[in-house]
């Protein structure tokens, strides 16, 4: 157990800022640290309303905003557990995940709340709206002077002010159970993650001791709240370091997260690779395959000063006042990789998992090697399962501060994670080399087989399908022995070449030859299939391949 406690850190940095600003919404509300501290402490009271225990679970749904993180804040710091829900789960799945917790109190969009039914969440208390904490609903009769008690009980025991010398948050051990997160995963089954104090204490103070940011630095958090990584390093960390957070309410597509980071100016930007790599796409590739750029590539005086430009014009899309951009929760395409390395683009690929709160593994920009996700972190031992990690692929094991407790009542799925020493078995497959640096190669039950016996790897040939003309993105699957590629168009792209259905058809047969060339035998496609809708992602934009296995 460690001696470093997130909430000691949080409660510090409250108070040595309490002037600044902490969080806000994109083009709209600010709290300075004061202001949350005081927004926090009133919802304790209305936590104490409801007769929420130390414990007890708190769920809370809707986008990104200044209010869902002060219920999320709320509730750790009371002693309760958060039960974050992802705002793109379906009506059935929420009130599943609301009664699986057992949670008391949920939390909700107003939006969100017209699609449930309240009687078939039976431990649920009451439903607050997220917006505003009015009540939407609940169990008992509740007095109408309900919230004026809420705020006469909250400031009598502040003897009528809060200040940042009488602000302090009740002690509470790492052992306890700070949050319960339910995946929404590549396999379809979605777990209660349960993740205890200490682990968002281990990737706290990891990030405090290897990322670069200050107090007063801007942050652009635009991931999921609902997701670890998103809530742990775009949230959880920059409020202990003393950092100012702008909000982007709504998943947003790449055109408006450049337009917030033109704006605030983040200091440190987290992503998936999605987005970087629709950027690269749409603004860089169109450049490079120029006929004049081209020629003038192969000229070393004219290459040097094109790729400072296109540096250039790069920093600018991302404000340019950053130290790097930070790139996890899936590989990152090659090809993007290597181009940004030729630039000097100041980026580095990193590696977690819900499970582990969700940092494994990080090095920063100037140290990280070409594909590499990094070193294990200082608070988790890392191993391969095989006879030579170094050459031999195998699944990766971690066990240490990070990892979680086990999923939420099923003990089944718990003991197939978690071995009797302690190794979590991440169901992820790589090598580390020599100097102790990783390299991911897919997933255990992604990986294919060929006829011959050899592994295929499909994020590989993926990868390199989704940089090719006409191609949105792809998915390989498994066919009766044939690998067929199944292809989302990018749309955008055939009406601005006003390409027709029978020359799209053409375009991606000479993509089909062009990627083969590169393949061996035993991985080569035997077919494009267009596939006429965007496949259906995880919050970190990985595509949930068990729905279209049978396809």
């Amino acid at each position: 157990m460690l001696q470093e406690k997130f909430l000691i850190d949080l409660q510090n940095s409250i108070k040595k800022n309490w002037n600044s600003p902490a969080i806000s919404n994109y083009e709209g509300d600010t709290l300075t640290y004061g202001q949350l501290a005081d927004k926090i402490f009133w919802l304790h009271s209305v936590f104490e309303k409801f007769n929420i225990r130390k414990q007890d679970k708190i769920a809370v749904i809707g986008k990104n905003s200044v209010n869902w993180a002060t219920v999320y804040l709320a509730t750790i710091s009371y002693g309760a557990v958060i039960v974050p829900i992802l705002s793109d789960f379906k009506a059935v799945d929420v009130q599943h995940i609301v009664n699986h917790s057992e949670s008391k109190l949920l939390f909700s969009s107003n939006s969100i709340y017209e699609t449930l039914d309240e009687s078939k969440m039976q431990y649920l208390e009451a439903i607050l709206k997220i917006e505003d904490y009015s009540i939407l609903y609940t169990k008992k009769t509740l007095r109408s002077s309900f919230f004026e008690e809420v705020s006469k009980d909250y400031l009598d025991k502040l003897n009528g002010l809060l200040t940042n010398s009488n602000f302090c948050f009740s002690e509470i051990s790492n052992n306890e159970l700070a949050t319960i997160v339910y995946t929404s995963g590549t396999t379809g089954f979605s777990k209660g993650v349960m993740l205890k104090h200490n682990s968002i204490s281990a990737n706290i103070r990891y990030a405090q001791r290897n990322m670069p940011l200050k107090s007063g630095d801007n942050i652009v958090s635009f991931m999921p709240l609902a997701h670890c990584y998103g809530c742990a390093f775009e949230f959880l960390f920059p409020l202990t370091m003393g950092c100012h957070i702008t909000f982007l309410e709504k998943i947003p597509s790449p055109k408006i997260i450049i337009k917030a980071f033109q704006e605030v100016k983040p200091q440190l930007i987290l992503s998936v690779p999605l987005v970087v790599e629709k950027i690269y796409k749409k603004q860089i590739i169109p450049v490079l395959s120029k006929t004049a750029i081209k020629i003038f590539l192969k000229i070393p005086v004219l290459s040097k000063k094109i790729y400072a430009k296109i540096l250039s014009k790069l920093m600018n899309a991302f404000g340019n006042n950053f130290h790097e951009v930070v790139i996890g929760g899936a590989a990152l395409n090659h090809e993007v990789e290597n181009f940004f390395r030729k630039i000097d683009f100041p980026f580095t690929n990193g590696y977690g998992m819900t499970e582990c709160g969700p940092l494994i593994s990080y090095a920063g920009s100037k140290i990280n090697k070409a594909y590499s996700v990094g070193k294990v972190v200082d608070t988790l031992e890392i191993k391969v399962d095989s006879s030579d990690s170094q050459n031999e692929v195998g699944e990766i094991w971690v066990r240490g501060e990070n990892v979680m407790e086990g999923y939420y009542k099923n003990d089944e799925a718990t003991n197939k994670a978690l071995d009797k020493d302690g190794w979590l078995h991440t169901g992820d497959l790589g090598l580390i080399d020599k100097e102790g640096f990783i390299f991911l190669k897919g997933r255990c039950k992604d990986m294919m087989l060929s006829s011959s016996g050899q592994n295929i790897y499909p994020e590989e040939i993926e990868s390199r399908l989704n940089n090719m003309l006409f191609i949105s993105e792809s998915l390989l699957i498994d066919r009766a022995g044939k690998l067929v590629a199944l292809v989302y168009p990018d749309f955008e792209a055939i009406d601005a070449e006003k390409i027709s259905e029978n020359e799209l058809k053409n375009k991606l047969d000479e993509n089909l030859k062009l990627v083969n060339e590169h393949l061996p035998n035993y991985s080569k496609i035997t077919k494009i299939e267009i596939y006429p809708e965007e496949f259906e992602k995880t919050p970190t934009k990985k595509i949930k391949r068990y729905l279209y296995e049978r396809k």
